[in-house]
């Protein structure tokens, strides 16, 4: 799939604490007869992607192989008022640093090393997100804040 252009900012900056945190996103992909499905997944963000990994041909993979419209949301777990939804599509999918992402990702949300050895995954897939739009919302202090940012 190619990549579409995107601004390199879309992320607003106060929300990119997220992506540091244990925070656990709900991805929704689309069934083949076009039934939303979401599943919790570990995120990351590279400075120009929102990323998951997955094991390749579970159903979110083969979802968004299919169809590459995608939305995922990453509540604050410090704080459930908080959160970021991202809209998009797939940029792209490959197994090319795979292992070594979800290895990453492992260290952050488990503290475990080289999970892709095990048998809980046995060929992952590098999932990277092109954003189309970007809504958050936070409550602090009695205070709602609310933003959509469109991303051509």
């Amino acid at each position: 799939m190619p990549e579409e252009s995107f601004m390199a900012d879309a992320i607003p900056e106060k929300y990119r604490d997220l992506f540091d945190k244990k925070a656990f996103a709900s991805l929704t992909t689309l069934m083949p007869d076009g039934s939303p499905q979401v599943t919790p997944v570990w995120v990351d963000y590279d400075g120009k992607h929102v990323v998951v990994n997955t094991a390749k041909d579970r159903v979110k993979d083969r979802n968004m192989r299919r169809d590459p419209r995608v939305s995922l949301a990453i509540i604050d777990p410090d704080n459930p008022y908080r959160y970021l939804e991202v809209r998009g599509r797939v940029a792209d999918i490959t197994e090319n640093g795979a292992d070594a992402h979800i290895d990453k990702m492992a260290k952050k949300y488990l503290g475990a090393e080289n999970i892709h050895t095990g048998s809980l995954v046995k060929s992952a897939s590098c999932t990277r997100l092109h954003r189309k739009s970007i809504h958050s919302w936070a409550k602090a202090a009695g205070r709602v804040s609310r933003q959509r940012l469109l991303v051509s």
